[in-house]
């Protein structure tokens, strides 16, 4: 029996979030795919330093830590288990840290859609930058990747990132702050272009997080893993374009 190792416990719970990704990684090569786990793995440590509940410093002070660890990848050092992984491809690491600050802004609840996506542009940048080199391919749509983060911002974070300007009239209304969210998640399907270039494990993880956010949308309950052949022809369309 292999002991789980540091590693392990950060691509296990990026996969715990994503069971769909087992079904998914078919269709990446098999030397790939460690590489990919740890760089979804990376931007998840990320998006749950966004989505913090409660006290925002412990969540700043680790996302302080990471500006220095991705600095320090740049030059080939590294100290999070991710790092083994990451650490010995080319990407612009330092480009990265620099627009991690903008995760603490976009806690900030923004005026309309437009205001959401823009507090994540250079961050969403900067991913995509990283990203064409992590996993190849062209670069994906900076748009795509912010919708998908405020996606997941909304799953984690309820009303809290809903936009004032689709904030319920009445918030004691069970019913309205329900609707608040539907809305939310309509719109963001509304400017998440299907189509945004990126790799093919991009394009796949995409897919997902669009389906979860459709379905969310029309007033039902995210199932992830269920139904594996319709996710299975999800994943294979996704993934050849």
């Amino acid at each position: 029996m292999t002991t789980p190792t540091a590693l392990d416990s950060f691509l296990d719970k990026w996969r715990s979030r994503w069971p769909e990704w087992s079904v998914g990684e078919v269709f990446v090569p098999q030397d790939q795919r460690m590489k990919t786990l740890a760089w979804f793995a990376l931007l998840q440590e990320f998006e749950d330093i966004l989505n913090i509940a409660g006290d925002p410093l412990p969540a700043d002070a680790k996302l302080g830590w990471w500006g220095t660890e991705l600095r320090d990848w740049a030059g080939h050092r590294s100290r999070h288990p991710l790092g083994r992984l990451l650490e010995p491809v080319p990407a612009p690491w330092a480009t990265l840290a620099d627009a991690l600050p903008a995760l603490v802004t976009a806690r900030e609840r923004p005026a309309d859609a437009v205001a959401a996506l823009a507090s994540l542009a250079g961050y969403a940048q900067a991913v995509s930058e990283v990203e064409a080199v992590v996993l190849g391919g062209q670069p994906r749509q900076p748009g795509a990747i912010a919708a998908q983060v405020l996606a997941t911002r909304l799953a984690e974070a309820g009303l809290q990132a809903v936009p004032r300007a689709r904030q319920p009239v009445d918030l004691e209304a069970t019913a309205a702050r329900e609707r608040a969210q539907r809305d939310w998640a309509g719109d963001l399907l509304a400017t998440w272009p299907a189509r945004a270039g990126g790799a093919s494990a991009r394009r796949m993880w995409a897919s997902f997080a669009r389906h979860r956010l459709d379905q969310f949308a029309q007033g039902r309950v995210p199932q992830p893993g269920r139904q594996p052949l319709r996710l299975l022809w999800r994943a294979w369309r996704a993934a050849q374009g």
